[in-house]
């Protein structure tokens, strides 16, 4: 989303939250949604676009600030920075033209968050039915913050939440509060 003078905005403006984690989002960044399953040129197709490969499933490759991770068996997000959308969509269409895929700038229907810390663990312990323990780095989690969909993954300062623009204040809010110290959610200011 843009604002009058025609910038990239996020979501929030870049909202941020410090508790026993900080939370904040991120943003803009260019996200595209592929659709596509088994066609011949698909690893070199996302090579293209965002320099990694196809992932396994429910992992997420990097490459610097580019990404491509699993999302279902046919559909991966690659992220990147914003203004280098239109350039990866165009790339991904010569590379694949007349193979059967489908490829969309979904970068203004997301917000993304940080969550670092320590115990950033915890804040998403919270929402989501997820052994974070257990959850290596690169693994992709689709799944539930409270009520809404979200997906995040582990690196080694903390995690990256991806959601709906729709619900970017309400996720914001359900990740500070859950990030507050005790003594914070009795304060009345």
């Amino acid at each position: 989303m843009s604002d009058l003078a025609g910038t990239a905005v996020s979501a929030l403006g870049g909202v941020g939250f410090d508790g026993f984690a900080r939370i904040r989002e991120i943003g803009p960044l260019g996200m595209i949604t592929l659709r596509a399953k088994g066609i011949p040129g698909l690893d070199a197709a996302v090579n293209a676009a965002v320099g990694t490969g196809v992932p396994d499933q429910r992992r997420i490759l990097h490459n610097g600030k580019r990404a491509c991770s699993w999302m279902s068996p046919d559909e991966y997000l690659l992220i990147l920075p914003y203004a280098e959308t239109a350039v990866a969509l165009d790339v991904l269409a010569t590379a694949l033209a007349g193979q059967h895929h489908l490829a969309v700038d979904v970068s203004d229907a997301r917000a993304v968050f940080r969550i670092e810390g320590a115990k950033a663990d915890q804040v998403l312990a919270k929402l989501s039915p997820v052994d974070l323990p257990a959850l290596p780095e690169g693994e992709m989690r689709r799944t539930r913050a409270a009520q809404v969909a979200a997906g995040f993954w582990r690196d080694a300062d903390g995690f990256t939440l991806i959601c709906f623009r729709s619900v970017a204040r309400y996720v914001f809010v359900l990740l500070s509060t859950s990030a507050r110290n005790g003594s914070e959610l009795n304060s009345t200011d």
